[in-house]
């Protein structure tokens, strides 16, 4: 089976055409042998009829209608075998076409990828991955250089920077109090106003009473 597979597959380019030529072909005959069956089986239907009609009244038409009627029966069951040979072989053959054109697709498939890797070989792709991983590791190497901050190379003491911080602090705490001792010291605006309103009263009240001494004593 396999080795007229590949024969079919290896043959001629009009193989897959004859095919379905043959294929065809035997299904138009299919289509007879089942008119010619339709026919027969009317012709036998007929003599059956002629020989119940003349079984009693005339014996020898009976027979001779049953005679003919056996016949019909015997080419109609050659029929059938020509029929059931016809359709295996009609099967058979649109199996093996179908296997054929499987078989062309896998061969275009395996063609196809035979160019596509052409030339790869796994050393190729071993070389391939390494540069791509070299690549990455620069890529991250350059990233970090980026991101790490401008002071990262400073050489300097925490403890120090904290003490000097601490003395900052102090010194501007210290400014801020000399500051504040040589601010004069204002009364608020309201407050001094309520003064001289109270002075002022008490000012005129003392010269009503000087005025009221003056006019008794020159009484």
């Amino acid at each position: 089976m396999m080795a007229s597979l590949m024969s079919y597959f290896g043959g001629r380019k009009d193989t897959k055409q004859a095919a379905r030529e043959a294929i065809v072909g035997l299904r138009q005959q299919l289509q007879l042998i089942e008119k010619k069956e339709e026919y027969l089986q009317k012709k036998i239907e007929e003599e059956t009829r002629k020989a119940k009609a003349n079984a009693v009244t005339n014996k020898n038409l009976a027979k001779q209608a049953l005679i003919r009627k056996r016949a019909h029966e015997q080419e109609l069951d050659k029929l059938a075998g020509s029929r059931l040979q016809l359709e295996s072989q009609v099967n058979t053959l649109e199996s093996a076409n179908l296997n054929a054109e499987t078989m062309t697709a896998m061969k275009k498939g395996a063609d196809v990828l035979k160019t596509i890797h052409g030339n790869m070989t796994m050393d190729k792709v071993d070389a391939t991955m390494a540069a791509i991983e070299e690549q990455r590791a620069i890529a991250n190497e350059i990233s970090e250089a980026i991101s790490n901050p401008m002071n990262a190379g400073l050489d300097y003491d925490e403890e120090e920077l904290k003490q000097e911080l601490a003395e900052l602090e102090q010194d501007q705490l210290n400014e801020r109090l000399m500051e504040a001792d040589h601010v004069p010291v204002h009364a608020p605006s309201g407050a001094t106003r309520v003064e001289e309103a109270h002075r002022t009263a008490v000012e005129d009240d003392e010269d009503a009473q000087l005025r009221e001494l003056q006019a008794s004593l020159a009484m």
